[in-house]
């Protein structure tokens, strides 16, 4: 069977499906491989600190962007305080000085380096696994990952990561959006955590699952499949001289990684913001940008990620899916990039080999 009947194939099946299909395939394709080596395992160890570092790297540089992003997807809409970027830059400035331009930070590095880590070994890992299967299936032994291929490979990697942390991601919105203001503050992540355990019940902590899983098919699962495809079309045609001896220069790979962020990010907005709004729900005495400073103290009636959808077009309109776009997307840009950059560069200090085709 040919690459292009293979595509085809995949392409008729549903999101969901293919994704499932290619998770099966790379169990099927383990079952064989024998107990990795001490060699392995020191491979996989180094493989965990380059995503780590570049998870830390990437978000740190953009922190006062992601943060302004979040203020921006669920401030009450009868009382505006953030409109634009730059106003809401240097409202937080103003209000709340450099720290404020940072609030959250920590905690969203505390979970962002292992969500970045497992993120990107479950992104190898997946691959090695749905090539191996699709060498067997077509018997071609030089065949390479399809784009297709590469998108299921990615939304596993980011399915992965993101439910392994995502009660750290939950109470990370809300610790961004506390102000002096805010009637209760929690007093760092673990005290958020077991807070929200305690009133809100475990099932609190993963408020807005849903459309983050959704969500991660597109926006992870493109970011990889765009920057793998770009970097091997490059070295192939070689065009505009921008590559020399099979590798890109650190400026072309963050192009490759800036295209990969902004295909992601635009797709999967939407979902981000419900994601935000759901876990809002249910916060005693919640941060006063959601409250509105006391003009609106009515809780948030969101039901699902459906009526969250419904209800955010009905009152706010269909623009409101997108309110931080424009922050998000100066911040996404640089930041994925920084984040494909700094994994490579790393790797390359450690000495990790982990080419796929190998």
């Amino acid at each position: 069977m040919s690459s292009e009947d293979v595509a085809g194939k995949r392409t008729s099946e549903t999101a969901v499906s293919t994704i499932v299909n290619l998770a099966e395939e790379a169990k099927l394709a383990s079952e064989g491989v024998k107990a990795p080596s001490h060699a392995a395992l020191l491979s996989i160890a180094k493989s965990l600190v380059a995503g780590g570092v570049a998870g830390g790297v990437s978000r740190t540089a953009v922190a006062p962007l992601e943060r302004l992003k979040i203020l921006l997807q669920v401030q009450n809409p009868h009382s505006i305080k953030y409109n634009g970027t730059v106003q809401g830059l240097k409202y937080i400035w103003r209000t709340e000085g450099l720290r404020g331009l940072f609030k959250g930070n920590g905690t969203n590095c505390a979970r962002i380096v292992p969500n970045s880590a497992v993120k990107f070994f479950s992104y190898e890992e997946a691959s090695k696994g749905i090539l191996w299967f699709y060498r067997q299936q077509t018997g071609n032994e030089n065949a390479q990952l399809t784009p297709l291929l590469r998108l299921g490979a990615g939304a596993c990697a980011g399915i992965i990561a993101m439910s392994a942390t995502y009660p750290m991601d939950m109470v990370r919105g809300r610790l961004t959006v506390q102000t002096e203001n805010s009637p209760r503050h929690y007093r760092g992540i673990f005290h958020a955590l077991s807070t929200v355990f305690r009133e809100e019940g475990p099932r609190a902590l993963y408020k807005g699952w849903l459309p983050s899983v959704i969500g991660v098919i597109p926006y992870v699962g493109l970011n990889f499949a765009v920057y793998e495809s770009l970097k091997d079309w490059l070295i192939k045609t070689r065009p505009f001289r921008l590559v020399q001896d099979t590798e890109l220069s650190i400026t072309t790979k963050l192009a490759c990684g800036a295209a990969a962020g902004t295909v992601g990010q635009t797709v999967a907005y939407p979902l981000d913001v419900v994601r935000r709004r759901m876990q809002m729900v249910g916060w005693k005495n919640a941060a006063s940008v959601v409250t509105g400073d006391g003009k609106s103290k009515a809780a948030l009636e969101y039901t699902g990620m459906v009526d969250t959808f419904r209800k955010t077009v009905r009152h706010e309109g269909f623009r409101a899916l997108y309110k931080g776009l424009v922050p998000n997307s100066v911040k996404v840009v640089p930041s994925i990039a920084i984040a494909f950059v700094t994994y490579e560069v790393v790797k390359d200090v450690l000495g990790v080999e982990m080419r796929i085709s190998d």
